[in-house]
């Protein structure tokens, strides 16, 4: 990886220190979290025009934080570090978190940062569409001060987000999670270090009759220009019980919802195939994760 073009590298103290560094030396100056995508940029050539590099390794935003009874996620908690709490290993709810966790190998888990995947915008990464399961949010500071926003609207499109001029990204906010709820994730890889064709992450909610009151289904991986919410699916599943049959019929509705790419490395006709059957067997799972028996 040549870095030839940087002349300054900056570690700010704080958040707001980072921010002071970007409206100080503008476009020339890009952010540095944990670099496994910055490394893919530059390996490519496509680092040009770039002259600092604003370091936020010590600007205070490595934590996994109690918020309201859900969690508040540092921007540059590493995926090692969040997998590695209790909440998130021990709490169903937090299901498809975990799973997607576990999908990059050791090496990406102990550098990559909860805030650079997702600011990163990238449709093909995992964790973004778990934390979309889980209705999660994003702080962020800039110039004009802190703002959130959902999750679901920080994608735009192909590495393009809402951050304005300045701004950084601060937070994930996870919810504090229903009652009875469960949530999972699976990915199809070519293999172990393979960004995905396609990955899917649910999460089911149950009131006390059992039923189904609220669901979320989002896919990634080649399935549209952001990650997307199959909107189909979750009004099928809402209001029943669950069950095989509902769940079969649910992934057979995923198809009215996303908008597979042909590539070099699938067409869009397989991934379209393929996500039925991933959409069905991580409902079982999740389903699974709640402790109840699918008939």
């Amino acid at each position: 990886m040549s870095i030839s073009g940087v002349k300054e590298f900056c570690r700010p103290q704080s958040a707001g220190n980072a921010v002071e560094l970007l409206a100080k030396h503008g476009n020339r100056a890009v952010l540095l979290a944990g670099g496994t995508f910055l490394h893919g940029l530059f390996s490519r050539g496509l680092g040009s025009g770039v002259e600092v590099l604003v370091d936020l390794q010590h600007a205070g935003l490595s934590y996994v934080n109690e918020a309201h009874g859900g969690l508040a996620l540092g921007a540059m908690t590493t995926f090692r570090e969040l997998a590695a709490t209790e909440q998130v290993q021990k709490m169903p709810e937090f299901g498809a978190l975990l799973d997607s966790l576990h999908c990059p190998p050791a090496q990406i888990r102990n550098q990559a940062t909860v805030g650079g995947c997702v600011a990163s915008a990238y449709t093909l990464f995992d964790v973004p569409v778990a934390f979309l399961a889980l209705d999660a949010s994003v702080k962020s500071l800039g110039p004009q001060g802190p703002r959130e926003m959902p999750l679901e609207k920080f994608f735009v499109d192909y590495f393009e987000h809402s951050l304005k001029k300045g701004e950084i990204l601060t937070d994930v906010l996870l919810p504090k999670p229903a009652a009875r709820s469960a949530s999972a994730f699976l990915k199809l890889e070519t293999n172990s270090n393979d960004l995905a064709l396609l990955n899917v992450a649910v999460r089911l909610s149950l009131d006390k009759s059992g039923l189904c009151q609220e669901s979320r289904v989002v896919l990634g991986g080649g399935v549209g220009k952001t990650p997307v919410r199959a909107l189909s699916c979750e009004a099928l599943l809402n209001g029943q019980r669950p069950s095989r049959a509902l769940f079969e019929n649910a992934a057979q509705k995923v198809s009215a919802d996303i908008h597979p790419v042909s590539d070099h490395r699938a067409s869009g006709q397989y991934r379209r195939a393929v996500a039925k059957v991933y959409l069905r067997r991580t409902l079982l799972r999740a389903a699974e994760r709640l402790g109840i028996e699918i008939a």
